[in-house]
């Protein structure tokens, strides 16, 4: 049964990596392997002879001879199946419930046209100046919006300001890194740093204060030396363009990126789960546009017609959530079975950690970061704040910058830009894997001193 449910994952996950070549969205068999991996478990339940209790993160004792059911309500098989997806679906949907939260707050500020506040700071017809202000402000905004939503963020801006795609390409793969180092050293940043916080893996503080160096070096290396590349050596003149302003657009995104960043200070005073956090965030929001659009509405439209939060939760991207959904629980069916447990322990045995954490940064590129980062949580028995899962929120977060179907934000800018994989990888793989590399240095010496 195990060989049968690692299989339907290698050729499950080999048809997300060809979503483009199959025409088929990337949740159709994320969800499809989701469900006959765990309906594979059903079955062969009886014969299972191994059992992996995430709760307590070790292996069930005499699982082989416990019965299938139990009329005392004692302990079975059965009941050990029930407990553990139970577990891994409310520890899934704790991830699920804190991005569509996180989503709707961007939405709602894109619903005002609060991000064309910072198209406001841009003053600069140097190319050189203005790669190292995109750059920055990737940094900086992938760790409150996330990466994948400040790429979409900066290359609408980046559209409004260089009028030919061969020249906006090149902005656009330097912001793909700089996102993806920006996002690797906040909770809030990456799916995966997301993942670790929540699974308390790592602390806020502690994430921050290792990775901001070594996240800052990947963004800083790269940009210096394409600074000196002959696209971003001339000037350029920004196209007219005629935008429907908000007068609310400038408090909505204060307003909207200081109640992300809130969430992480609400689970440190509080001690509650974030995905708390984040609905008390969004509800504050939501209110505040539901007030802000009533002042500014002439249309006599109610209800949820012309409301920012259904229209804010109507764009949110539901099928990322499914995906997501799809792969957590797939990884966890790989889990429970003890797979992922006992191939960690062979790992250990054979490579260094830290090289192991390096390669899966590599891997990252190939592989998505989502089931490598859930892989990883099920392999390792380590302490909270252990620099082995803060080296693994590095190298999952920085990794995918190598390949640009390494990462989300790789994957938007492709599609926003129709960047080619080949071009990518000439361009800006070797600028990615410099600044990977130098970064994942840098954590390593200052975690040994």
């Amino acid at each position: 049964m195990e060989t049968i449910i690692v299989i339907v994952f290698i050729l499950g996950y080999l048809a997300i990596t060809l979503e483009h070549t199959l025409k088929v969205d990337k949740l159709v068999p994320a969800l499809l392997m989701m469900a006959i991996a765990w309906a594979c478990i059903a079955f062969g339940l009886p014969e299972l002879t191994t059992w992996f209790d995430s709760s307590h993160h070790q292996l069930v004792n005499g699982f082989s001879d416990l019965p299938h059911d139990s009329d005392q309500h004692g302990l079975s098989k059965m009941h050990f199946l029930e407990e553990t997806l139970l577990h891994h679906f409310g520890k899934t949907c704790e991830i699920l419930v804190f991005l569509i939260g996180a989503m709707t707050i961007v939405e709602i500020i894109d619903y005002f046209n609060g991000f064309a506040t910072i198209k406001q700071f841009i003053k600069t017809n140097k190319k050189r100046s203005l790669l190292w202000i995109m750059c920055i402000l990737a940094f900086i905004l992938s760790a409150i919006i996330d990466n994948l939503t400040a790429t979409i963020v900066l290359i609408t801006i980046l559209r409004k300001l260089i009028a030919e795609n061969k020249d906006r390409i090149w902005f656009a793969g330097l912001i793909i890194i700089a996102a993806n180092a920006g996002g690797a050293w906040s909770p809030i940043g990456d799916v995966t740093t997301t993942m670790l916080w929540m699974g308390e893996k790592v602390t806020t503080v502690n994430l921050i204060k290792l990775l901001i160096i070594p996240s800052l070096i990947c963004m800083i290396i790269p940009t210096t030396i394409a600074s000196f590349l002959k696209p971003f050596n001339s000037t350029f003149t920004a196209p007219p363009s005629a935008e429907n302003k908000s007068k609310y657009g400038s408090s909505m995104l204060y307003i909207g990126l200081t109640s992300i960043v809130f969430v992480p200070i609400f689970k440190t005073v509080t001690h509650l789960p974030p995905y708390v956090g984040m609905m008390l965030s969004l509800s504050i929001v939501a209110l505040l546009a539901e007030i802000f659009n009533a002042r500014q509405s002439t249309s006599s439209e109610g209800g949820h017609a012309n409301s920012p939060i259904f229209k804010a939760l109507s764009k949110i991207e539901m099928p990322s959530i499914l995906f997501f959904l799809g792969i957590l629980m797939t990884v966890a069916a790989l889990e429970s079975l003890g797979l992922i447990f006992m191939f960690g322990q062979d790992v250990q045995q054979a490579i260094s950690t830290d090289l192991f954490v390096i390669l899966l940064g590599a891997g990252s590129a190939v592989i998505d970061n989502v089931p490598l980062v859930a892989a990883s949580m099920g392999m390792f028995d380590l302490p909270i704040d252990s620099t082995t899962w803060h080296f693994i929120a590095y190298a999952a977060g920085t990794g995918g910058s190598m390949l640009i179907i390494g990462s989300a934000a790789g994957v938007v800018a492709m599609g926003m830009e129709k960047i080619s994989f080949f071009w990518y990888l000439r361009k800006m793989g070797w600028l990615a894997m410099i600044g990977y590399l130098t970064g994942a240095g840098s954590f390593l010496l200052f975690s040994v001193a």
